[in-house]
């Protein structure tokens, strides 16, 4: 049996990062609206936890940002002309559709696409599908950008699949690998794959916050990815959570390998879940689970601290887990506890490192956010368009351009500015040259 890895791959931030509030039920988002952003700084902070990763012997690979602003849907809304022209018209028209435009919501990868590995599909390739991302429209303009991405990143047939979006209706939503879970003994073994939903199809839900992820797109992409339905679990996302602002189920869970970390009011009923997940994993492994409970850290900490929005590392030559947690959960007073506690025994994770993402932090992203994992074989690793995966030099080359080409700050109000579309050009075509892509 082949050996398998988990990859990471992160979304490179975008040299139009902002801070304009487009995406309703995350709080960060809403509460930084309108502020100064640094693109710079966001950049170079996202690479730096790359270089963090990398040290640590993990595979990292890092996905480009999509070309800003979305020229296409301009287009589509019925302005003409070179393109400062049409975003000269769309601010006075219509300057929502400005801000969607110049969004860089995309650095954010775990909502790129969903990924099952070969060891759990019938024809055992990789199959990735991009999420539609039809509940928030700054995201809904992604998804044929992305889809083009990985294709140039999952070049061979033989080995990968990489699905169109689902159809953007709202019983279609989907929102990613951000509410999906794998759990299985070894990267390279059959796993356990859980696919977290929002709402029922054609359910009326009484939330405050839109529950983005449908059941029937969880549903669907099992089912594309043809998956074994005995080992598939689809687990309901708590509304106290929704309504608290975990637009998605990995602001309150994450998990790797045979571990799932989660808060206790992450699922509508954590005791079937459980139940449910230990069922499909019989004869696979033995489900490990740290529950939080919310008299240790209520759900209002957890959120705001991003605690769960941590990757949950397996590095070379450790027993135990690394947390790597955003320094917002240090500096939240009971979330800082409860991991002083947590890496005190003997559990499963044996050690929290916090890292500075707060440009991505106050939009409402932290490191989970940053990364899609993809579980790739060494034959599959090898078959990869190479120029995504990095190295220490590829860093640095990447920082450079960052240096050379991206704006230290940034105000909504200059998303008209003609200096920001050529600069943004010039940026992008240099990470792509950088990674051996075509823009």
């Amino acid at each position: 049996m082949s050996t398998a890895f988990e990859v990471n791959f992160d979304g490179m931030i975008g040299p139009s990062h902002n801070y304009s509030g487009l995406s309703l039920g995350n709080l960060a988002s809403a509460n930084n609206a309108g502020e100064v952003s640094r693109p710079r700084d966001a950049a170079l902070q996202g690479l730096e936890k790359m270089r963090l990763t990398l040290r640590m012997g993990l595979k990292q690979a890092v996905i480009p940002p999509l070309p800003r602003p979305c020229v296409r849907v301009l287009q589509q809304a019925g302005f003409t002309g070179s393109v400062e022209k049409q975003l000269d018209q769309v601010k006075s028209k219509s300057p929502d559709l400005l801000s969607i435009a110049w969004s860089a919501s995309s650095m954010w990868t775990a909502n790129a696409a969903t990924v099952s590995p070969s060891a759990d599909t019938k024809d055992s390739r990789v199959h990735l599908t991009a999420a539609n991302l039809s509940t928030m429209e700054h995201r809904a303009v992604e998804h044929e950008d992305t889809t083009q991405v990985l294709r140039k990143i999952f070049t061979n047939d033989d080995y990968f699949t990489v699905h169109d979006a689902l159809p953007s209706f709202p019983n279609y939503s989907d929102e990613g690998a951000a509410n999906h879970v794998r759990l299985c003994r070894s990267h390279e073994e059959q796993g356990v794959e859980v696919f977290v939903y929002g709402r029922d199809t054609n359910a009326v839900e009484q939330t405050k916050f839109p529950a983005r992820q449908s059941l029937l797109a969880s549903v669907s992409i099992a089912s594309t990815h043809e998956l074994n339905l005995a080992r598939t679990v689809y687990a309901r996302q708590s509304k106290q959570a929704i309504n608290a602002g975990a637009f998605h189920n990995d602001v309150v869970c994450v998990g790797n390998l045979d571990t799932l970390f989660f808060h206790e009011y992450a699922f509508e009923d954590t005791e079937a879940v459980i139940s449910r997940i230990r069922n499909a994993s019989e004869g696979l492994f033995d489900l490990k689970t740290i529950s939080v409970p919310d008299s240790e850290v209520p759900l209002e900490d957890a959120i705001s601290s991003y605690l769960f929005n941590s990757q949950l590392l397996q590095v070379p030559g450790r027993d135990a887990y690394v947390l790597l947690a955003p320094k917002e959960t240090q500096e939240t007073a009971s979330t800082k506890t409860y991991c002083e506690r947590l890496v005190s025994g003997d559990g499963p994770i044996g050690e929290v490192r916090f890292v500075d993402l707060r440009q991505s932090m106050k939009n409402g992203g932290g490191p989970a956010c940053l990364r899609l994992r993809v579980v790739l074989t060494e034959e599959e690793l090898s078959r990869i368009n190479s120029g995504v995966v990095l190295d220490e030099n590829k860093i640095d080359v990447l920082q450079e351009v960052v240096w050379n080409t991206y704006r230290e700050t940034l105000h909504p109000d200059e998303l008209t500015d003609p200096r920001l579309v050529s600069e943004c050009k010039t940026a992008n075509e240099e990470i792509y040259r950088v990674l051996n892509l075509d823009l």
